[in-house]
C-alpha cells in the first residue's frame, strides 16, 4: 500500500482489508498521487487538481480521490495506529472538499441556464450546506453517510442567462442546485460514490422541498418542531460552500438553531423524547436482526454501542446547554470533558465513556475496513474476527470480544443511569412513572380518591383551574404522576402535609413550564428533597417560586456536605464568561443573567443546607458574606472591563461593607450596605469612579427575567444620601478622623466597628484598616459617649415598639440591639486601651475578649455571647418561617436576662 509497505519484514496488517485490496489492484498506477504521509486538505485537494489536469471529469476525479484516501487511511490506522481524531478528521475533509467541488461545478451550470439567485434587493441570495451529525461534528467515520441539510437566506429568483431568458425562483434554483450536487457526490458509477447522502434530517423529512429558506426553518422549528430535532442539531455546522462559513447567512442561521437546541431553563422534557428515540432504534435493531443473531452484535446501535455514548452526552448538553454556554461543543469527545468541567459528570465516568467512544469508533472502522459496507455490526468470520483483534493489537478474539463486552457494559450502566431516572426510587409497583401506572387528572375524581387532608383539599380546587385544563395531555399525565408519588410519600411518612400543599402552591404558577415536572420525575431524589425543603419553612418556597430553576441544584449528591467556595465561584464564573465571548453572546443582558444564575443557585445550596441542619446560623451567616464580596469583586471587575470611559487598565477602586456584611451576619434577602472609595489623583478619576459605582449599582440591583442579586443602601458614606456617591480615600479618611469641618457624627463611628473593605488592593485595604483602627480606637470622653450611644438605643426602640408582653428578639429590652449597642460602647470606649478589641470578628468574640480584659464581670460577657447565639438562631428560624421575631415572654428568658445584665454592666442605669 502506497507509504505503508515495506520490503522486508511480514506483510502489513492492513492487507486484510479486502476494500483496500480491491483499490489497490484497480487504481495500482495512481496510488502515489496522493501525497506521503496522513491525508490533509492540502493534499487531498492537490490529489483532485492532479487527477483533474490528467482528463477526468469532477465527477471521477471526485471519486477516485476518496478511493485513494481510504486506502492510505486503512494502513494509517491498521499498521500504524494513528489517533481515531487522524481518521475522522481526514474523512471530514475529504467530505467537505468534495461538497465545496460539487456546489462549484453546479452553480456554474446553472447560472448559465438561469442565472444566479438574488434576494428582494437584487444582493445574491446565499446557500448553506448544513452537515449533520458525525460530519457537523468532524467525527466522520469511514464509511459514513453524510446528513445534509440545504439553507438558503432569501426568497426571489434568479438574474436569467445572457439572454435575459431562463429566470426561475430561488426555491427552484437551490432544488435543482441540490439535485446536482446529489448527482456528483452520492451517485453510484463506475467508480464508485463519494459518500451516501441522506437528506432525511430536513424539516418535514423526505416529503420536504430539498432546500429550505432561513425564514421556512424557523417557522418550523417554532411550530413543528421535535424534540429529537434539537439533538440532530446540535451537531449541525455550516460545511459549505467556503464563502458561506461565517457569512451572514450562517451567522442568522445560529441565531434561529441555538433557541432551538438550546432552552433558557433546564429542560428535563427531552429525556422522554430521548427514551422514545432510543427505543424506537433498538426495535429496528431487533427487527433487523431477527432470524439473523449475528446482526444483533452491533457496536453502534446495540446495547452499549456508540449510540448511546452519544445519547448520553447529548442529553446533558440539550440539557444544561441554555444555561452553560460552554456546553455548545459539537465533538463527543470534547464535549464529555466540558461535562466534568461544568460539574455535570464525575472525571473518572468521562474518562471512561471517552475510552469506550475511542475504542467502539475503532472498531466501527475496521468492521468498515472489510468491504466498504455502511454496517457497525461484528462479522462473523472468524478470519475476519481474528484480524480484527490482530489491528487492534491482541492476541486473540477472545481477549478482543472481552475488552469489548467490558466497555459495552460500562457505557450501558453509564447510559441506564441517566435515562433510568424516572424509574428510579418513584412509587411502588410503577404507579407514579408509568403513564398507565394510576389514575392522572382526566380522572380527577379517582385521583382524589387517593390523596387525604390538607393536600387533597388543595387539589380539589385544580378542577375547574383554566391552567389545568390548558396542559397539554403529555403535561396532565406528568402532573397526575407527581401528585400521585407525592401522595404516597406522605401517606409513609416521608414527607408532611403542609410540604405536599407547598408543592402544589410552587407548581401551580409554573405548569406552563413543563420542563420542571419532568426534572422532578426524572430525579426523585430531587422530588424528596425538595419537598423537605418546602416543609422545613415558607421562605424557601417563596425563594423556590422566584428562582425554581435553582432546584436541579438538589441533584448534586455530595452538594449538601461541601460549603461555599469563593475562588471556585468566581473562578466558574469567568470561565462562563470566557464561554459567552467565544460565542458572541457576553453582552450586558446574559452578563447580568449569569450573575444572577450563579448567585442563586448558591444561595440555594447555602439554604439546602442551613435546613438539613449542616450548616450553623454562624457558618450560613459567613457563606453568605462570603458570596456577596465575590459577586462584588466578580460584577466590579466585568463592569470595569466595559466602562468606555477608564483611563487606566486597573481600577484603583475600593468597596466597604458596612452592616450585616461588614460583621458578616449576612442573611438570605439581607441588603448590603457599603461605601464607594477610590484613591487615584488622576483629574479625570472623580467622573470615572462615579460612572463605574452607577454602572455597579445597576448590575446589582436591576431586575432582569432571572431576578436581581441585592438592594444597595449607600446611606453610611460621608454626609448621607447628600453626599457624593463614590468619594476619594483621602475625603473619607477626614470625614472619619474628625479632621476639618465636615466629620462623621457618633452614630457613623459605631458603623465602622463593623466595617470592613472587601474589594480593593492589598494596600487599600491596609490604609482603611489603619484609617478604622484610628477611628475606633481614639481617645472620647466615656460619659458623653455613654449618653449618646443610650439616645441613639432609645431613638431605635422607639421606632420598633413592641406590643404586650411579647419579647421581640431583635428590639426588646436586653434582645440582640441591646448586645451590640453594649459592644460598640466597649470597643469605642475601652479601644484606645484595649487593640484586641479594634478587631472585627463579631459580637461574640468581642464580648469574650471584654471579659477577658476585665472590661465585664465573669460571666457578664460569655452569658451574653450565648445569648446572642441563641436569639441570632430565634431570629434565623423566624424569617425563613416568615413569621415575626417576637416570641412569648418565657421562650428566651435565659437569654433576656444575660442581655439586660450586659447593658446594665456597661451603662448602669442609664
Amino acid at each position: 500500500m502506497s507509504g505503508i509497505i515495506t520490503r522486508n519484514g511480514p506483510p502489513p496488517l492492513s492487507g486484510g482489508s479486502r476494500f483496500g485490496q480491491r483499490i489497490q489492484r484497480r487504481y495500482a498506477t495512481q496510488l502515489g498521487l496522493l501525497a506521503p504521509g496522513t491525508p490533509g486538505r492540502q493534499s487531498i485537494q492537490a490529489l483532485y487538481d492532479v487527477l483533474r489536469a490528467d482528463g477526468a471529469d469532477a465527477s471521477t476525479a471526485l471519486r477516485t480521490t476518496r478511493q485513494l484516501v481510504l486506502e492510505r487511511l486503512v494502513g494509517l490506522d491498521c499498521d500504524k495506529g494513528v489517533d481515531l481524531q487522524v481518521i475522522t478528521g481526514a474523512m471530514t475533509e475529504l467530505a467537505e472538499i468534495a461538497l465545496q467541488v460539487a456546489y462549484t461545478e453546479s452553480c456554474q451550470s446553472l447560472n448559465a441556464v438561469h442565472g444566479a439567485p438574488l434576494g428582494p434587493q437584487g444582493e445574491p441570495a446565499q446557500l448553506c450546506i448544513i452537515g449533520m451529525g458525525k460530519l457537523g461534528a468532524r467525527e466522520l467515520n469511514v464509511s459514513s453517510d453524510i446528513d445534509l441539510i440545504y439553507i438558503y437566506d432569501h426568497d426571489g429568483e434568479t438574474a436569467g442567462n445572457s439572454e435575459g431568458r431562463g429566470r426561475i425562483s430561488n426555491q427552484e434554483y437551490f432544488g435543482k442546485l441540490v439535485r446536482a450536487i446529489y448527482t456528483l457526490v452520492g451517485d453510484t458509477t463506475e467508480h464508485g460514490f463519494v459518500f451516501r447522502v441522506d437528506l432525511a434530517l430536513r424539516p418535514n423529512g423526505n416529503s420536504g422541498p430539498p432546500a429550505v429558506s432561513l425564514g421556512a426553518l424557523e417557522e418550523y422549528f417554532h411550530v413543528q418542531g421535535r424534540e429529537w430535532e434539537r439533538f440532530a442539531w446540535l451537531k449541525s455546522r455550516v460545511v459549505a460552500p467556503a464563502e458561506a462559513i461565517g457569512s451572514s447567512c450562517a451567522q442568522s442561521l445560529r441565531g434561529v438553531v441555538v433557541p432551538f437546541v438550546f432552552r433558557r431553563y433546564l429542560d428535563y422534557s427531552v429525556f422522554d423524547a430521548l427514551r422514545v428515540l432510543h427505543r424506537q432504534i433498538r426495535e429496528h435493531a431487533s427487527k433487523r436482526s431477527a432470524g439473523r443473531p449475528e446482526r444483533s452484535n452491533d457496536v453502534k446501535l446495540s446495547r452499549g454501542g456508540i449510540r448511546e455514548i452519544e445519547f448520553t452526552v447529548q442529553l446533558l448538553q440539550v440539557v444544561r446547554g441554555g444555561q452553560f454556554p460552554e456546553l455548545r461543543t459539537r465533538p463527543t469527545l470534547s464535549a464529555l470533558q466540558r461535562l466534568v468541567t461544568a460539574g455535570l459528570m464525575p472525571q473518572d465516568a468521562a474518562d471512561a465513556l471517552a475510552r469506550a467512544y475511542i475504542f467502539l469508533r475503532r472498531v466501527e472502522h475496521r468492521i468498515q475496513y472489510l468491504e466498504d459496507q455502511q454496517t457497525h455490526v461484528l462479522p462473523t468470520s472468524d478470519t475476519d474476527l481474528g484480524w480484527i483483534a490482530a489491528t487492534l493489537g491482541f492476541e486473540n478474539s477472545a481477549d478482543f470480544l472481552c475488552e469489548l463486552d467490558g466497555h459495552r457494559e460500562l457505557v450501558a450502566q453509564e447510559f441506564d443511569a441517566l435515562l433510568g431516572g424516572s424509574q428510579q426510587g418513584g412509587c411502588k409497583k410503577g404507579t407514579c412513572n408509568g403513564k398507565s401506572g394510576g389514575p392522572g387528572l382526566d380522572d380527577f375524581d379517582a385521583l382524589l380518591e387517593l390523596l387525604s387532608g390538607a393536600f387533597r383539599e388543595r387539589i380539589s380546587h385544580w378542577r375547574e383551574h383554566p391552567r389545568i385544563l390548558g396542559l397539554r395531555e403529555e403535561s396532565r399525565a406528568r402532573l397526575g404522576r407527581l401528585l400521585l408519588r407525592t401522595a404516597q410519600w406522605v401517606t409513609e411518612g416521608k414527607v408532611g402535609d403542609a410540604a405536599a400543599v407547598r408543592l402544589v402552591d410552587w407548581i401551580e404558577p409554573l405548569l406552563r413550564r413543563d420542563s420542571y415536572l419532568a426534572l422532578l420525575l426524572e430525579r426523585p431524589n430531587v422530588h424528596e428533597r425538595l419537598l423537605r425543603m418546602l416543609g422545613a419553612a415558607r421562605w424557601p418556597a417563596r425563594y423556590l417560586l422566584k428562582h425554581p430553576g435553582v432546584i436541579d441544584e438538589l441533584a448534586g449528591g455530595s452538594m449538601l456536605d461541601e460549603r461555599f467556595d469563593a475562588a471556585d465561584f468566581e473562578r466558574e464564573l469567568e470561565r462562563r464568561r470566557n464561554a459567552l465571548q467565544g460565542s458572541a453572546e457576553d453582552d450586558d443582558e446574559n452578563l447580568l443573567n449569569l450573575l444572577r444564575r450563579a448567585h442563586h443557585a448558591e444561595v440555594f445550596r447555602t439554604l439546602a443546607r442551613d435546613l438539613e441542619g449542616k450548616l450553623t446560623v454562624e457558618q450560613v451567616a459567613d457563606d453568605l458574606s462570603a458570596l456577596a464580596e465575590s459577586v462584588l469583586r466578580t460584577t466590579t471587575r466585568w463592569c470595569w472591563s466595559r466602562l468606555k470611559n477608564k483611563h487606566r487598565p486597573d481600577h484603583r477602586f475600593s468597596i466597604i461593607a458596612y452592616g450585616k456584611l461588614g460583621g458578616k451576619e449576612l442573611g438570605y434577602g439581607s441588603d448590603l450596605d457599603i461605601v464607594f472609595l477610590y484613591d487615584d489623583d488622576d483629574e479625570r478619576a472623580p467622573e470615572v469612579y462615579a460612572a463605574l459605582v452607577r454602572k455597579l449599582i445597576n448590575w446589582l440591583t436591576v431586575k432582569t427575567g432571572e431576578g436581581d442579586l441585592y438592594e444597595i443602601d449607600t446611606a453610611l458614606r460621608p454626609n448621607g444620601n447628600s453626599g457624593l456617591l463614590v468619594t476619594s480615600f483621602n475625603a473619607y479618611a477626614n470625614y472619619q478622623q474628625q479632621r476639618g469641618s465636615n466629620t462623621a457624627w457618633t452614630w457613623e463611628h459605631q458603623a465602622i466597628t463593623r466595617a470592613r473593605c472587601v474589594l480593593g488592593t492589598t494596600d487599600l485595604q491596609a490604609r482603611f484598616d489603619a484609617v478604622r483602627a484610628a477611628v475606633i480606637g481614639a481617645v472620647r470622653e466615656e460619659r458623653g459617649l455613654r449618653e449618646e450611644i443610650g439616645s441613639m438605643r432609645e431613638k431605635v426602640r422607639s421606632a420598633h415598639p413592641v406590643k404586650g408582653t411579647l419579647f421581640d428578639v431583635k428590639h426588646s429590652p436586653g434582645g440582640m440591639v441591646d448586645i451590640e449597642f453594649a459592644v460598640q460602647f466597649l470597643v469605642l470606649s475601652q479601644g484606645c486601651k484595649h487593640p484586641e478589641l479594634l478587631d472585627n470578628v463579631g459580637n461574640i468574640a468581642l464580648l469574650l475578649r471584654a471579659q477577658e480584659c476585665g472590661l465585664l464581670p465573669a460571666p457578664v460577657g460569655e452569658n451574653a455571647a450565648a445569648a446572642y447565639r441563641v436569639l441570632r438562631q430565634i431570629q434565623h428560624k423566624a424569617r425563613l418561617d416568615e413569621v415575626p421575631t417576637q416570641v412569648e415572654d418565657g421562650v428566651a428568658q435565659t437569654e433576656r436576662a444575660a442581655g439586660l445584665a450586659l447593658w446594665a454592666a456597661v451603662f448602669g442605669s442609664l
